[in-house]
């Protein structure tokens, strides 16, 4: 049921444009993005409750995420809704592809290949791609380095 929902809302908030490409079409659209708290920080989380992120060197109306990027670090599908907790704006941007993805507070969404269950948020402060992911927080700041020190072993210091 919830499925089918899902498929049905989806299905009414597209523009009829469809893309036969799985690495560039957006993940999750028509979908609504909540608050949940991880790590003590108020993020946006997608409708199965996954992290999104936004990419520094991205712009409000551009996403720098392209080919081999959009599979480590999937587009949201816009437009979305705002769920419980969510107070800034909502919008789309039109992709290169010509796909539409969600933006919050003029940041393009994306959520992360390498967080598997909700609530994880293993892209916060990765520097990849070209530049640095941060969780998106409800009130769009930039968590402080400390908050979540996801080196991963590559935080430049050792060899």
């Amino acid at each position: 049921g919830l499925a089918a929902l899902a498929l049905t809302v989806s299905a009414c908030a597209s523009s009829g444009s469809s893309s036969g490409s799985a690495n560039s079409t957006p993940a999750a659209g028509g979908s609504t993005v909540s608050q949940t708290t991880v790590g003590g920080q108020q993020v946006l989380t997608d409708s199965k409750g996954m992290v999104l992120y936004w990419f520094v060197p991205d712009t409000p109306t551009t996403s720098k995420c392209e080919g081999s990027c959009l599979t480590f670090w999937p587009a949201v599908a816009g437009p979305v809704t705002a769920g419980s907790g969510v107070t800034g704006t909502l919008g789309t941007i039109t992709r290169s592809d010509g796909s539409k993805q969600a933006t919050y507070d003029g940041h393009p969404l994306y959520t992360f290949a390498g967080d598997k269950s909700p609530g994880q948020n293993k892209g916060n402060g990765v520097n990849a791609n070209g530049g640095r992911w941060w969780e998106m927080t409800v009130n769009g700041s930039t968590p402080p380095a400390s908050a979540n020190a996801n080196t991963g072993g590559g935080g430049g210091y050792g060899y």
